[in-house]
């Protein structure tokens, strides 16, 4: 094995032990993105199990669309600091790509029984059409691993829809004289 001028073993080195050096010279070439590796929004697809793995994150589907995965494994660190609180509730909700309304027993009128809220959800799947009924299963079964545990909820699933007004005017140009009219006599 030829000794080249970048090589860091002593001179008395073996023919093994310099082609390892050489080996992992080139492998320490091919370009590793780590920082990419570690955000959600620039890790690939492919590699995004792995991440919702290290962050702990609840629960995982293959099926689901890449903007939830990216969100879900983003919003993960968050929710696992406030679980347990009506805000982490929220932040897995907006994970999914939902909105919600969250109204605790002291917040309703009359006040509702103790440790209890109501839970009223907007999802919407893929292309703006309603979201699965298993898609919903999961978004409640997250909500339910994050909520406080003493806690019970209702659930009521909302309709987001979406519409525009338009306003349309139109004109008609019209000219009028005033006739004066005489009797004759």
């Amino acid at each position: 094995m030829v000794r080249d001028e970048l090589c860091l073993l002593p001179p008395n080195a073996t023919s093994v032990e310099l082609a390892l050096e050489a080996l992992t010279r080139r492998v320490d070439a091919i370009p590793v993105p780590l920082r990419a590796l570690r955000l959600a929004d620039e890790c690939p697809p492919e590699i995004l199990p792995w991440l919702a793995y290290e962050r702990a994150v609840g629960s995982w589907n293959s099926n689901w669309p890449l903007a939830v995965k990216r969100n879900v494994v983003a919003q993960a660190i968050n929710v696992a600091r406030m679980r347990g609180t009506a805000e982490s509730v929220r932040q897995v909700v907006q994970a999914f790509g939902g909105q919600i309304a969250l109204r605790e027993w002291w917040q309703q009128d009359p006040p509702g029984e103790p440790h209890t809220f109501q839970l009223i959800l907007s999802l919407t799947g893929q292309d703006g059409e309603a979201a699965s009924a298993d898609f919903v299963d999961e978004v409640i079964a997250a909500v339910d691993r994050t909520k406080p545990v003493r806690s019970r909820f209702t659930f009521t699933q909302g309709l987001k829809a979406e519409a525009g007004l338009g306003v349309a005017a139109g004109a008609r140009p019209a000219h009028y004289r005033r006739l004066q009219l005489e009797e004759a006599a």
